[in-house]
């Protein structure tokens, strides 16, 4: 499998405006993205830029970035334009979306989600994390997995995705840990496929996916990482890697 690396980032976050140019200890977030990625190892890293000013600041710090158009609908749509941008050529067959807010992520988190992908047969990899926190089974902002895990509870097919508690009955419930990686077919489909009925419902994009028959292998890992979402989380990051 050769993968690409691609980070979709836009300046127009509603709770929290500019924020790939929010400064984290003398750099901008997206910036630190990036270095995470790079330290990954697992292929070329690739700012999908929705806007000059975080292409500009990506390629100050020696990246590589590519301006999409800013009126695309959603991340995964700015990563395929990019990926096109990128590689007409079709080098690679493998995609990771990694999301441009998590300036704390552990370069494994990146390789985890691939190496989830490769050989399972699967159009698209994730990852979630137990959830620990009790309030969070009924916060609908923290995205819940229904997975039919392996016997050893590492991996498993996704049977559904909830921002509601799920599934019922005892046993641990899952965080949904929003990085994914795709075939590149996988991903032209899905992009080329309208939102579904449940996707508009529950406003999540990956029951697109499941609604229209593409298998989602889940990978088990640790902790979820910091996503930096609002000002408290913004303050949160910078305290973390101070």
């Amino acid at each position: 499998m050769d993968a690409v690396v691609l980070i979709p980032a836009r300046m127009a976050s509603s709770r929290l405006p500019g924020k790939p140019l929010a400064e984290i200890c003398g750099e901008s977030m997206i910036v630190r993205v990036w270095k995470q990625a790079v330290k990954a190892g697992i292929g070329p890293v690739v700012v999908a830029a929705a806007d000059d000013v975080i292409a500009a600041a990506v390629e100050r710090a020696g990246g590589t970035a590519v301006l999409t158009d800013p009126d695309l609908p959603s991340g995964s749509d700015r990563v395929h334009e990019a990926l096109n941008i990128f590689d007409p050529e079709r080098r690679y067959d493998a995609v990771i979306n990694l999301q441009g807010d998590l300036p704390a992520l552990d370069p494994q988190t990146i390789r985890d989600v691939a190496s989830t992908l490769q050989g399972s047969g699967a159009d698209i990899a994730t990852l979630a994390a137990v959830i620990t926190d009790p309030t969070d089974y009924d916060n609908p902002h923290v995205v819940k997995p229904v997975v039919a895990w392996n016997a050893e509870g590492t991996r498993g097919r996704a049977l559904y995705f909830t921002r509601s508690r799920a599934p019922h009955g005892e046993g641990p419930c899952f965080h949904h840990v929003g990085i994914y990686a795709f075939t590149r077919t996988a991903l032209a489909h899905f992009v080329g496929l309208p939102p579904s009925p449940l996707e508009r419902r529950e406003k999540l994009e990956q029951l697109r996916a499941l609604e229209a028959g593409m298998r989602i292998d889940v990978a088990r890992i640790d902790a979820v990482p910091l996503s930096v979402d609002t000002p408290e989380d913004l303050a949160r990051a910078r305290k973390l890697i101070s």
